[in-house]
């Protein structure tokens, strides 16, 4: 551990035991649970609620955990002088059930969509969310609001991420079987299209085509997280910065990019009042360029910044 440089949650087992160990900076999660007499160990803790197991606290950045014959052993292998858990996590990354930092994910979420609203409120008839990662920001946003919320988009749940998916005639095609408009619902209506985050802007163009095509009069996208501007270096499959909509390019000039009548993102500040902690214990480097690391976010570009020798120590 201390000779590896970069993010890592790593779960080993051999014969005799079961080895948890987590980078001193915290960036990825893990978390330890129990069930009954025995000790489990599982990146999110919604894990834990299928097999009956309660979670019991967070592997602490840099910490090892050994589960044997003998019951568990921890050792803080690698002093944690600056933890950098990824705030994308809250955002997005886990699922809405799992707990982080002692808080439900979906109640942090849902109290996102509710400061987006306090930080952009709209005129507006409806509010829908882009399933599902938009669902619990747009119950928070319609509470906040006092709007109705229905669902205008219906996802079809047995097709492959589109985000990852390499070519853009594919995630074109993937999307058009991804999301099914309802006119029933959206035509006539001034629409709050809640969503958690838009990286290249692809998707949510053709979201936003596809809801004007069903008959919506207004599209007003409100996202809750800031503007990504910046690639992510620690294991997450991400553009490097030219491709992200957010690129040089202000919050109007997205808007029209994308077609919206108006776009809004939350706040970082609004996101860490969601959290209930502050930036000093967290990595929020695809927003604001700040990378725990230490990267050059100027010279760094790209997902593959940590595998280029010369940008930062090699971690061979």
């Amino acid at each position: 551990m201390p000779r590896l440089e970069g993010a890592y949650s790593t779960v080993v087992m051999t014969k005799h035991a079961i080895v948890a160990f987590r980078d001193p900076h915290g960036l990825r999660p893990l978390s330890l649970g129990q069930l009954g007499d025995r000790y489990v160990v599982a990146s999110e803790s919604c894990a834990f609620d299928i097999i009956g197991a309660k979670l019991l606290r967070e592997v602490h950045p840099g910490e090892m955990v050994s589960l044997t014959g003998r019951g568990i052993e921890t050792r803080q292998v690698v002093p944690s002088d600056n933890p950098a858990m990824c705030v994308f996590e809250h955002i997005y990354f886990s699922r809405p059930d799992s707990r982080l930092e002692g808080r439900v994910l979906q109640e942090v979420r849902g109290r996102m969509g509710e400061i987006l609203h306090r930080e952009a409120p709209v005129d507006a008839d409806l509010v829908i969310s882009v399933p599902d990662s938009g669902n619990p920001a747009a119950a928070g946003f319609a509470r906040a609001s006092g709007l109705p919320r229905d669902d205008g988009l219906i996802k079809n749940r047995y097709v492959a991420r589109t985000f990852i998916q390499p070519g853009q005639e594919l995630r074109k095609h993937g999307l058009r079987m991804k999301f099914n408009p309802l006119p029933e619902i959206v035509a006539g209506r001034r629409l709050v299209v809640v969503d958690d985050s838009i990286v290249r802007g692809n998707t949510t163009r053709q979201i936003i085509g596809m809801l004007r095509d069903a008959g919506a009069s207004e599209i007003h996208l409100r996202i809750s997280a800031p503007p990504i501007r910046h690639p992510c270096h620690y294991g997450v499959d991400m553009s490097t910065r030219e491709e992200m909509i957010a690129h040089n390019r202000t919050v109007e000039e997205i808007a029209d990019e994308l077609d919206a009548d108006s776009l809004a993102y939350l706040s970082i500040e609004g996101v860490y009042e969601a959290i209930g902690t502050g930036a000093d214990v967290h990595c929020d480097a695809c927003f604001t360029g700040r990378y725990p690391l230490g990267e050059d976010p100027d010279s760094a570009n790209g997902k593959f910044a940590l595998e280029e020798i010369g940008v930062v120590p090699a971690t061979r």
